[in-house]
């Protein structure tokens, strides 16, 4: 049942340096990574970030950052565009997000645009910007604004009086004037 046989002819020996067995055996694993890349808090990246596998941002990145997994940490900080598949914010980005799955969490602060197919808000994050829903948020174009479907628009602001315009004027009530509506 059991049948005793030579060792692999084409396995490396061991040749005694344990260094040059390290990279004998690194350079033959597969590029795919088990755990995150790291940009500890006290660094600062001036530039893209671009991986395949996690990334996980603890320091401050001024750029655009793509990857496969992105967390940004309660201390981490980035200004630019980010896009991945899975983006968790616990700290700050200033710039568009572009993910499947984005989580703001609590202590989350997000000024730009976020595009996704699912998305969580948690109690005490904040969030200043537009939100499109995609099924593909990683291969569509840039959101268009709120309102530009529309041929024209009205705005409407309030004067120190109290008072509003929206293509109408309006009086304070018992003024001896009527209102007029354009």
């Amino acid at each position: 049942m059991f049948t005793k046989t030579n060792k692999d002819t084409d396995a490396a020996t061991p040749s005694g340096n344990p260094a040059q067995d390290a990279i004998r055996g690194a350079a033959s694993k597969p590029t795919a990574r088990s755990a995150a890349s790291i940009i500890c808090g006290d660094m600062e990246i001036n530039g893209s970030i671009s991986s395949e596998g996690a990334l996980q941002i603890d320091g401050t990145v001024d750029g655009d950052v793509n990857a496969a997994d992105i967390t940004i940490g309660a201390s981490g900080r980035v200004v630019g565009e980010v896009r991945a598949e899975a983006v968790k914010v616990k700290g700050e980005v200033r710039g568009s997000i572009r993910a499947r799955k984005v989580e703001l969490e609590t202590g989350a602060k997000v000024h730009g645009d976020i595009i996704h197919s699912s998305l969580s808000i948690q109690p005490n994050a904040m969030f200043e910007g537009q939100v499109k829903h995609d099924q593909d948020p990683l291969q569509s174009s840039a959101p268009k604004a709120a309102n530009s479907d529309k041929s024209s628009t009205t705005s409407s602001s309030s004067s120190p009086s109290g008072s509003t315009s929206a293509g109408s004027t309006v009086r304070p009530f018992g003024g001896s004037s009527s209102t007029a509506v354009s």
